[in-house]
């Protein structure tokens, strides 16, 4: 039996009012109903909020004594978690440590790189990356990608309603889209914060992907010129809502992220619409092809003026979409669920020999 004690949020940001968090749906669910896996969650935001950020450090050091576990799954948000703490944990000789890095298309250079060295690995699902931190000297690199969890994203079964949707917030270019569409007589049901639609609850949003006739993902990052974002560039908010100055070295790569070009990337998304049975119009993002055949498994697009001929032509043509819709959800429980994400990362680990 393999230990893990899971070191992630529950909230999203920390925040109740927002519900569960991605990682606390998808990594920590996956994770407790794996086999030959056994998990102890630490919700850091939680104990946070309970204890403040010196007491709920000392509890986690007090939890990993109490639990030995033979893996720490981190999944950091800013700094609520101390460097020296994750050190102790990881320079102790009995467990070992791994932190999940989910933006690192966009946040290495002001945060991973910083906090990569803490940690016996580090995953990141952004291939650049890899030679980045390998330039850091942090050579314990895993490459993986975002996957769906297989036990709440399954088809439904539901007959097509023949309609768009999209789900997800609202940033950076995706209004623009869901207006070109209803430009050209489209109008995509959209779910998520910022739609007046908002929030979907989860089951239902299983539901959506899997009787959608199209279900559109789009690929750029959150990252944006405003006043927010520029906020961010000063004050690091934690999960339990306090605000704090980040030191003028992190300002600096701060600024630095915001004004750069940022890549289109790979979003969970990819991954869970097909898992649900559904299919899948998205955005192009660097390397997606390594994991499903554009026009064969899932069909992209790269341009506004692309992206509403081909709705038009997949709502036109229903044989042609099944087929597709059918091999990508093939190929997505063959190949891409958080199951075979854990596996993997564990083997590489060299503590896959616990789980049999």
């Amino acid at each position: 039996m393999l230990r893990v004690l899971y070191i992630g949020m529950r909230y999203d940001y920390g925040d109740s009012r927002r519900g569960d968090c991605y990682e606390y749906v998808n990594f920590l669910d996956t994770l407790n109903k794996m086999a030959g896996v056994e998990v102890t969650h630490f919700p850091f935001d939680l104990v946070l909020r309970e204890q403040g950020r010196t007491g709920m450090n000392r509890r986690l050091l007090e939890t990993v004594d109490t639990v030995k576990p033979d893996v720490c799954f981190f999944v950091l948000f800013t700094d609520e978690i101390a460097h020296e703490t994750i050190e102790r944990i990881s320079r102790s000789g009995n467990v070992r440590t791994v932190n999940w890095f989910t933006d690192d298309h966009w946040r290495f250079e002001s945060y991973a790189r910083y906090w990569a060295p803490v940690f016996h690995f580090v995953t990141t699902t952004d291939a650049t990356a890899v030679e980045k931190y390998r330039k850091h000297g942090i050579q314990a690199v895993i490459h993986t990608q975002w996957g769906f969890n297989s036990f709440r994203y399954r088809a439904q079964g539901i007959p097509c309603d023949g309609n768009v949707s999209f789900v997800g917030q609202v940033h950076s270019h995706r209004g623009d889209l869901v207006r070109r569409l209803e430009s050209a007589g489209i109008r995509p049901s959209c779910w998520g914060r910022g739609w007046s639609n908002g929030r979907l609850p989860f089951d239902e949003m299983v539901k959506l992907f899997s009787r959608s006739a199209i279900s559109l993902n789009f690929s750029e990052s959150s990252v944006a010129i405003g006043w927010k974002p520029l906020a961010k560039v000063v004050l690091n908010r934690r999960a339990d809502g306090s605000l704090h100055l980040h030191g003028l070295r992190r300002m600096k790569d701060n600024a630095a992220t915001l004004f750069s070009h940022h890549q289109r990337q790979i979003k969970g998304r990819v991954f869970e619409i097909p898992g649900a049975g559904g299919f899948l119009l998205t955005e192009v993002a660097r390397d997606l092809e390594r994991y499903f055949v554009p026009g064969q498994e899932i069909v992209t697009f790269g341009t506004p003026a692309e992206m509403v001929d081909k709705v038009r032509y997949y709502l036109a043509h229903d044989d042609e979409r099944e087929r597709i819709r059918a091999a990508g959800h093939a190929r997505a429980v063959r190949e891409h669920s958080y199951v075979q994400r854990f596996l993997d990362i564990f083997q590489r680990m060299g503590v896959y020999d616990k789980i049999q």
